[in-house]
Parts: structure tokens; C-alpha cells; sequence
């Protein structure tokens, strides 16, 4: 099907294009422009769409997998072959540089397409002249998966895939500051799935809290801040809805001694600035061995000074700005507070002037432990940058947070920094590399980074409930 990426944003809804009498505002946050207006969902549609995936949830169930999983990889398919318009509307929305979303909608359909590889594990416990026990899995039944604005569309598929494959269908909603990509995505899919399997719809502060305390969804599937989690938690618990919760980050990356700075510097800094830093797994706080703390902040501060910030759009842009005026103004507050507090800056400090939300790379020297800009995420371009002498002293100070999502470590001897890895509190700690995340590998958060578990079989099971056939044979 031909779709246009410019205009005509509607939700999907039984397998329909569907409007409302209500609209969104879409802002590009380089410009401020207004550049669409898509629908705003009333809860009479989240009903419809509720009960579409009610009516729907009967048949997908029931298809066999090898079928489900053929859909799903389809729909891999369907976004290579959009790439060029998908990542346009990406970049106009979310402010990423086209490259990046160009990387996004290839991950995407990099994770649908080895979703559709994974098969539900069937255990079993005994087969004997007398008895079979085994335990299957079973889906949930209807989805609700909430999506942030950071990585709009990745974070989608991240649902999608696993609750298809399994069995369950979906309720899918996007961001309000980013609803476009994935409300296309949904437009794209009505050819390829049965009506109700996928339903996409758009809204604003209120749609969320509906679908949380919504009695006929079966299971949420959040991904944003801890704040929000803890809200959502409290509404699903109203009739014991499954929960998926993949929460916020304050991750720390500890740098020993005896690291190669200059060849680690490149790694490290686009580990912290990635996206502008707006991502959960992106380094928060950064651990540097006194040996070494003087060449390595030295390096960062080059890199950032040659780091091109600006409309995503544009020949030769690396950083993108802030995705919404709500974040823009809370990272200002940290400068500010920083500001007031007299801590040094290494580089950065001060906003550009004229229309976006531009944030430049801004690196703090040294803060104190107790600082703003230590306890809390940014999920923006402003790095604390944290000495320490005793490695003790280093995995006390990562492990002192609320916070447990990721966090890496940073050795000449691997065999040590792997000694380190161990005794921190983080879900995923990787050793000499960041970011190596696959469908195939399991993500989870500890303390307040969330509940439950996503990616590879893991994740797959986190849509679905385990049931034991306990049979006597006569």
C-alpha cells in the first residue's frame, strides 16, 4: 500500500483508519513548527479499540505460532521497505538526526524479524507410563503497551513483537509528543494483520491512566519515567493486571586504571551522549580512576567541542535537540542548579540562543555526591564527571542510587572488570563495551528501574502465563 508521511496521521482501530474529534498538536522541536495534528482518542474509541482486540484476541490466540511469527516478520519487511518516509517523519518529530532514525526503523525491524524466530518453551516434567506433566504457556490475552518518546518506534516493536508472537493482541500507544511514526506503523500494518490483532491509538495525559485502570485489558506494558510507573502500578492493581515496567536509569560507568583512555574515549562519550542522552541505558555518571580522570575528561571535552548540534535534518548534524519543551525546561533547572552551586564546568554550561530546544554537551568536574546532577536521571546532554582513588569506594558510590537499569565497567584487565560487574546492583552490566543489546538478550531492572523483563525468551514470557496440563494415563 502507498502511504503518505506528510499528512493523513489517523489511528488504527479494527483494521480501520479511524479520526477523532479531537486533535494533537505535533511541535518538531528544532523549529517549534506545528507540523501535525493527529487525533486525540476519546475513551469511547479507547473502548472501541478495547473491544476490537477483545473480538480479535479469540482467532490470533488460536493461529498457530509458525503462523503469528510469519505475520510478525512481515511486518519487518513492511519497514524496510518504508525506511526513507518512516525515518523522515522520525526525524521531524523526535529531532534525532536522519542518520539515527535511519538506525532506528532498521533496529526495529532488526527486532521484529528475530522476534519472529523465537518459539513459547514447552517443559517438560514427566513423561512416564502413568503420567504426563508438562508446562505450556499461554498468552494473556489484550495488551495495553505505553510508549515514550525517546526511541518512538524501537520501543513500540519491543511490545509488539513479543505480544503478537505469543499469542496476545495489542493496544498500542505512542507518546503525545511523538505519536506520528507510530501511528504510520499502524497504517502500514492493516494489510498484514487481522483487524483487532494491532490497534494504534494517539491521545494525550489522559489516555494513559484509561488504559491503566481500563477492566477489560489484561496486561500493561510500560516504558518511561519511575514516577509514571509507580502511577501506573497503583491504577492496574484496581483488577491485578500484568505488568511489564521498564523504568528509568541513573547508570554508572566506572573507568579503572589502566584503561586505554585514547582508544576508549570515542566509546565512552557516545555511550553517555547517544541520542542526546535520551535514553534510560545511557551513562549518568562517570567513575574515573584519578590516574586517568585529567586525559580522559580532556578527551571528552575535544570530542564535544567538535560535536555538530542542530536540526536533525541537516548535512552533518550528531546531536539533535531536546524532544520536548517539558524536558528542555527541567534540564535547565539542573544547569541552574549546578550554577548556583558552584560546581566547575569542563565544558557546556551555556544555551545557544533562537528557535529549538538545543542543549549542548555540558560536563560537570567533580560534583558532589549529594548534587542534583548526581541523584537524579538528566535524560539530557549533561554528564557528572566522578573521581575516585578506591575501587570500594567506586562500586559504593554506583550502587548509592534508587536506580538500577544498567551500568559498565571499564578495564585493561577484563578479568577484573569483570570481578567489579559482579558486585553491581544494575540489571545489565557490560564490561568494555555498552549497548550491546540484542532480541535474543534479556533486559531487566532492579530497585526502581522496574518490574519484569524484555527481549529474547525472557521477555517473550513476560506476555504470557504459565499453565501445567497434569495428565493420568488410563
Amino acid at each position: 500500500m502507498a502511504v503518505d508521511f506528510t499528512a493523513n496521521f489517523t489511528m488504527t482501530i479494527d483494521g480501520r483508519a479511524v479520526e477523532s474529534p479531537a486533535t494533537l498538536q505535533i511541535v518538531n522541536p528544532a523549529t517549534e513548527e506545528v507540523i501535525a495534528t493527529p487525533p486525540d482518542a476519546t475513551r469511547e474509541q479507547l473502548d472501541l479499540a478495547v473491544a476490537s482486540s477483545r473480538r480479535a484476541f479469540a482467532g490470533w490466540s488460536a493461529t498457530p505460532i509458525a503462523q503469528r511469527q510469519a505475520a510478525v516478520a512481515s511486518l519487518a519487511k513492511a519497514l524496510i521497505a518504508n525506511i526513507d518516509g518512516l525515518s523522515q517523519l522520525l526525524t521531524r518529530e523526535q529531532g534525532k538526526p536522519l542518520s539515527a532514525a535511519r538506525a532506528e526503523i532498521k533496529a526495529s525491524a532488526y527486532w521484529l524479524a528475530e522476534f519472529a524466530k523465537i518459539d513459547l518453551p514447552v517443559e517438560t516434567i514427566e513423561d512416564s507410563d502413568t503420567a504426563l506433566v508438562q508446562v505450556r504457556h499461554v498468552p494473556v490475552g489484550v495488551v495495553g503497551g505505553i510508549v515514550p518518546w525517546n526511541f518512538p518506534l524501537t520501543l513500540a516493536i519491543w511490545k509488539v513483537a513479543p505480544a503478537l508472537v505469543s499469542g496476545n493482541t495489542l493496544l498500542l500507544k505512542p507518546s503525545p509528543f511523538t505519536p506520528l511514526t507510530t501511528l504510520k506503523f499502524g497504517e502500514i500494518a492493516r494489510d498484514l494483520l487481522p483487524p483487532g490483532v494491532l490497534n494504534v491509538i494517539s491521545g494525550g495525559d489522559a489516555l494513559g491512566p484509561w488504559m491503566s485502570a481500563h477492566a477489560d485489558i489484561d496486561k500493561i506494558s510500560f516504558t518511561g519515567s519511575t514516577p509514571t510507573g509507580r502511577r501506573v502500578m497503583e491504577s492496574a492493581s484496581k483488577n491485578l493486571k500484568r505488568l511489564t515496567l521498564e523504568l528509568g536509569g541513573n547508570d554508572a560507568a566506572i573507568v579503572m586504571p589502566d584503561v586505554d583512555v585514547d582508544k576508549l574515549a570515542q566509546t565512552l562519550f557516545w555511550g553517555a551522549f547517544a541520542n542526546s542522552s535520551q535514553f534510560c541505558l545511557a551513562i549518568k555518571r562517570l567513575y574515573v580512576h584519578e590516574a586517568v580522570y585529567d586525559r580522559l575528561a580532556a578527551a571528552f571535552v575535544k570530542i564535544g567541542q567538535a560535536v555538530k548540534l542542530g536540526d536533525g535534518m541537516a548535512e552533518g548534524t550528531m546531536l539533535g535537540p531536546i524532544q520536548n519543551r517539558v524536558q528542555y525546561e527541567r534540564l535547565k533547572g539542573l544547569l541552574e542548579d549546578s550554577k548556583t552551586n558552584g560546581h566547575q564546568f569542563l565544558l557546556g554550561g551555556e544555551l545557544p540562543a533562537g528557535k529549538g530546544y538545543f542543549f549542548p554537551v555540558t560536563l560537570i568536574d567533580n560534583p558532589p555526591d549529594d548534587s542534583r546532577i548526581v541523584r537524579e536521571e538528566p535524560f539530557g546532554p549533561i554528564l557528572p564527571m566522578l573521581k575516585f582513588s578506591n575501587t570500594d569506594d567506586a562500586v559504593a558510590r554506583a550502587n548509592d542510587s534508587e536506580f538500577g537499569l544498567g551500568a559498565s565497567v571499564w578495564a585493561g584487565d577484563y578479568q577484573q572488570g569483570l570481578a567489579i560487574a559482579k558486585r553491581l546492583q544494575a540489571g545489565t552490566v557490560w564490561v568494555n563495551q555498552i549497548h550491546a543489546l540484542s532480541p535474543h538478550v534479556p533486559l531487566a531492572g532492579h530497585k526502581q528501574s522496574g518490574l519484569g523483563v524484555e527481549n529474547g525468551v525472557h521477555g517473550l514470557l513476560e506476555y504470557t502465563m504459565p499453565q501445567t496440563l497434569s495428565v493420568k494415563k488410563i
